[in-house]
């Protein structure tokens, strides 16, 4: 039996302030958008997409991801001192023996990590 699911489109990231959250994953992250203007711009990572979107526009109230979303870079240490020369504060980080992870918040408060995975 074939699945029901094919496969995830986008996760939606939620925001209070819709420049602000634009300004950070557009200048602070460097990370792209077909249409930064649009209502909810679709942030393009190469196989799923952040959505933008502020709840309350849809009468449901905000609340911030606190389950990590996890943004693939080529190296860590290296994003992490690029990302904290920026501005961005780092709340840990943590190597499994498999792969690195760097812990922070975007400036909604939505948590997020920079990560990469070295080991089979």
């Amino acid at each position: 039996m074939e699945g029901l699911v094919e496969r995830t489109d986008f996760v939606s990231v939620p925001v209070r302030d819709m420049e602000r959250a634009k300004a950070f994953y557009r200048d602070t992250l460097r990370m792209r958008s077909p249409d930064w203007e649009a209502g909810f711009p679709e942030i393009e990572t190469g196989n799923v997409s952040l959505y933008l979107v502020d709840p309350t526009a849809m009468g449901m109230d905000f609340a911030p991801h606190t389950a990590h979303i996890a943004l693939r870079v080529a190296d860590v240490a290296a994003a992490q001192r690029e990302l904290e020369a920026r501005g961005v504060r780092f709340t840990g980080a943590h190597d499994t023996g498999v792969c690195r992870m760097a812990f922070f918040h975007d400036s909604e408060g939505n948590s997020l990590m920079l990560h990469r995975r070295y080991a089979p």
